[in-house]
């Protein structure tokens, strides 16, 4: 495997890539994505990414993951994408709960939250770092009054977000950019508040995405995020605790976890006056009794839903015995199992992470830029 070239996720490899965009999320949904791939160019892609991981690649170490985080990470979402609103929707991210509510209306409350606390209000420019298929965006939009500006480095995300947009008649209150957020394409000043919901994980230096985030915010403006991190009990001695973190980088395309003092003092360097920290993926309050993990460990069978029967464990084992079949029949690329295999192995470390408290994927922090 160490011979093989890496497949870099350029915009002309992922029109290749992605040939027929299915804007659907119907049971179909999925199938009609697979089959509409350029099968050689996704089995290179899934060959890219695995390169990162395997043991007998060069590529497989810590400093190359960082040192390709666009790589790694564009070439995930290339794989993952599809994937992810087939089993979540779309917006890619967790939430706790409380009793009788749905993972949609806690994934939505968690969003206000945010929103809340980066003073989000009617007529602000707002940017969203990492917006995936644009779900939070077009949530702010609808909460706040606001026009939010999408960030990402991956171009089938971004068509994506921009059909939502259509398809909510949204698009003249947003704008999906291309870029990446080690080197924003704004100009300073630009925003009245910016915030990121678990998407930042993907940077090879909290302080450099961090930093862009404070250059491009206006004076007095709010920056609020949601990080995922390991939490002061993590111990690097510990080898569960070190499989499971790699566990976890490999099956959500991260290039390392960073700790939360290392975020905490990130955001401060990058120059925030720091005004709210929190994990509050720990957290136990009235409002928030069933944990952030609660969907992804659902038990053998879940009757909610199509998306709630693809996260029990009998709906995953469906799921990936079509994808077997899809795959031998020739509807699927060669190689689209390994990806299920990927995304299963992230579900069950991210809840074994959780259970024993050396994760987080909500770790809050808040701050604002100083007016002067």
């Amino acid at each position: 495997m160490s011979s093989n070239p890496l497949l870099e996720p350029t915009t002309e490899l992922s029109k290749a890539l992605h040939q027929d965009v299915v804007e659907d999320q119907s049971a179909s949904s999925i199938v009609n994505r697979l089959k509409s791939k350029n099968k050689e160019l996704q089995t290179q892609s899934i060959n890219t990414y695995q390169q990162f991981w395997a043991s007998d690649s060069s590529n497989s170490n810590e400093e190359s993951r960082t040192s390709m985080y666009k790589t790694l990470t564009n070439t995930y979402y290339n794989l993952a994408t599809d994937f992810y609103e087939y089993g979540w929707g779309e917006s890619f991210h967790f939430a706790r709960r409380s009793v009788g509510e749905s993972l949609r209306e806690s994934i939505r409350r968690h969003e206000h939250l945010l929103f809340s606390r980066a003073q989000i209000k009617a007529g602000m420019k707002v940017l969203d770092v990492g917006c995936g298929v644009g779900g939070p965006a077009r949530e702010c939009i609808r909460f706040t009054g606001a026009h939010v500006t999408g960030l990402n480095n991956n171009d089938y995300q971004i068509q994506r977000a921009n059909i939502y947009a259509a398809k909510y008649k949204q698009q003249d209150y947003s704008t999906f950019v291309k870029g990446d957020f080690m080197d924003m394409p704004f100009a300073d000043n630009s925003f009245d508040a910016v915030y990121a919901i678990e998407a930042t994980c993907h940077a090879p230096v909290l302080k450099g995405v961090y930093s862009q985030m404070y250059r491009v915010l206006k004076p007095g403006g709010y920056f609020a995020i949601y990080e995922w991190c390991l939490t002061d009990k993590f111990d690097e001695q510990n080898e569960q605790h070190r499989k499971l973190a790699l566990d976890i980088e490999h099956g959500d395309g991260i290039a390392k976890l960073f700790s939360t003092d290392v975020a905490l003092q990130a955001a401060k360097d990058a120059g925030f006056e720091i005004e709210v920290v929190s994990d509050i993926a720990h957290e136990t309050t009235a409002g928030n009794e069933i944990p952030w993990y609660s969907y992804l460990d659902v038990g053998m069978i879940d009757f909610t839903g199509l998306q709630g029967f693809a996260r029990s464990h009998i709906g995953r084992k469906f799921t990936s015995n079509a994808v077997k079949v899809l795959e031998k029949v020739g509807i699927a690329p060669e190689g689209t199992c390994k990806v299920q295999d990927v995304l299963t192995t992230a579900a069950d470390s991210l809840v074994a992470g959780a259970k024993i408290e050396i994760f987080t994927p909500m770790y809050l922090i808040v701050g604002r830029k100083p007016l002067n």
